[in-house]
């Protein structure tokens, strides 16, 4: 038993004694080769796009050079000039005929005729349209006849009273046959002023049967056809007539604007009116002002004025939107400069409108302007600058005071216009050509295409 008990002891101690099976890095090697292959050609692709990049990057010029931050900067550059600058008040307008005519018929009947053609241009008297006349002839005839009969009748009245005057100053009748004789004229003086009326009802239905244009203009679409029976009562009438030359624009202006205009216009003076299209762009006519509304809409805070456009070339047309620009008045004199020159921010610690203005020696100084009236892309100065000074309009978002720049059509400098490294170029350490140590700078390496 103690034998059994020491051989098994024995052999536990020689298991643990006996090394694992081997499963070092050749084994996990061998095993997984195709995974480490992949792993491996990735990473050498990685590294090898880097290189590419890094080599295709161009190399940055010095901070000191032309393009650098401390460089001239390239920019455009305008002359401030005295001249004349228009004061306009922009408003959007409507286009509206000063007669705008639903011609209607006056009297009812069959359409017969239709003298116009859609969109024709009329003349006042012209005619439009004819109703079939022959029931208003008719009723004439018969007006005409019942007075006829009535005067015959008042003729032979007037007789019998002259003879019961005579009468009755040989007192052969009695006064009350006189007197009833003489209400029986005034009867019939009424009855034939009562015929006459309805002569002349009967000539005007005539009249209106034959129907004539009203105004001068462009007649519209045709809202009924020949041979349809019309009556006054009709809401689209016969066709509607536009008067197109001339025509007005209303627009409104704001009441602040009001004052002046009104006493420009006390003055005698003629505002002009212009009117571009929709966009604002292309000018489509020149007008005068008309006349001004006498009340202010309290809900806008405007008045309504009426300018009047001859519109000879019918560009005009009724109910069309447009871009008005009322010219005010002139202001002369004044030290115009373009739009763009002006700049605004805080350059001295206060906020302002500023340009910058280019010296003598090519550099440029800060200067605080005050603005006057804008015209378009131009705008006057009443305040920081003098007719000829040059001012800075394109490239001034990398400029500050005392900053060089390089005007339009100014040669370039040496030292600009030949890359670094070549002959007679500006060292980093501003060493020219021919100085001591110039030929010892190094070029800087140009990167391969």
């Amino acid at each position: 038993m103690g034998s059994r008990i020491g051989e098994l002891v024995i052999n536990q101690l020689e298991d643990l004694q006996t090394p694992p099976p081997a499963r070092g890095l050749k084994v996990f090697i061998v095993r997984h080769w195709k995974a480490l292959l992949v792993v491996i050609v990735l990473v050498l692709l990685m590294i090898g796009f880097t290189l590419y990049l890094r080599h295709k990057q161009p190399i940055a010029p010095p901070a000191g050079g032309r393009f650098g931050q401390n460089g001239p900067v390239a920019v455009a550059v305008a002359t401030a000039a005295a001249g004349d600058i228009q004061v306009k008040i922009p408003a959007l307008g409507t286009v509206t005929p000063l007669a705008t005519v639903v011609v209607r018929t006056q009297v009812s009947g069959t359409l017969q005729k239709i003298y116009f053609t859609e969109g024709q241009f009329v003349h006042q008297g012209d005619p439009l349209a004819q109703i079939d006349p022959r029931p208003y002839e008719a009723a004439l005839q018969q007006m005409q006849g019942n007075l006829a009969r009535d005067q015959s009748l008042l003729t032979n009245a007037r007789l019998d009273l002259k003879r019961y005057e005579g009468l009755v100053k040989e007192d052969s009748i009695a006064e009350q046959q006189l007197d009833t004789q003489r209400a029986l004229v005034a009867q019939y003086v009424g009855t034939v002023d009562a015929d006459e009326g309805q002569v002349n009802t009967a000539k005007v239905n005539l009249i209106y049967a034959h129907i004539v244009s009203p105004v001068t203009g462009r007649v519209g679409l045709r809202p009924v056809d020949q041979g349809n029976y019309v009556t006054p009562g009709d809401a689209n009438g016969i066709v509607l007539v536009n008067q197109l030359q001339p025509i007005t624009v209303i627009f409104p202006i704001p009441e602040d604007n009001v004052s002046a205009v009104m006493k420009r216009l006390h003055q005698g003076a003629q505002l002009s009116v212009e009117a571009y299209d929709r966009t604002n762009s292309t000018k489509i006519a020149d007008g005068k002002l008309l006349t001004a509304d006498n009340t202010i809409d309290v809900t806008t805070g405007t008045v309504k004025l009426r300018a009047q456009f001859d519109n000879q070339d019918n560009a005009l047309f009724p109910n069309q939107f447009v871009n008005i620009q009322l010219l005010q008045d002139v202001l002369t004199n004044q030290i115009i400069i373009p739009n763009a020159a002006v700049r605004r921010g805080a350059p001295n610690g206060v906020a302002s409108t500023f340009v910058y203005v280019v010296n003598g020696d090519n550099t440029v100084s800060v200067r605080p302007v005050t603005l006057g009236v804008v015209d378009g892309e131009r705008v006057a100065v009443s305040a920081g600058l003098k007719a000829g000074e040059v001012v800075v309009t394109e490239g001034g978002d990398r400029l500050r005071d005392g900053a060089p720049v390089i005007l339009p059509g100014a040669p370039a400098a040496a030292g600009a216009a030949r890359p670094a490294g070549k002959p007679g170029a500006g060292t980093p350490g501003g060493a020219k050509a021919g100085a001591p140590g110039a030929g010892r700078t190094r070029p800087r390496p140009q990167p391969s295409q």
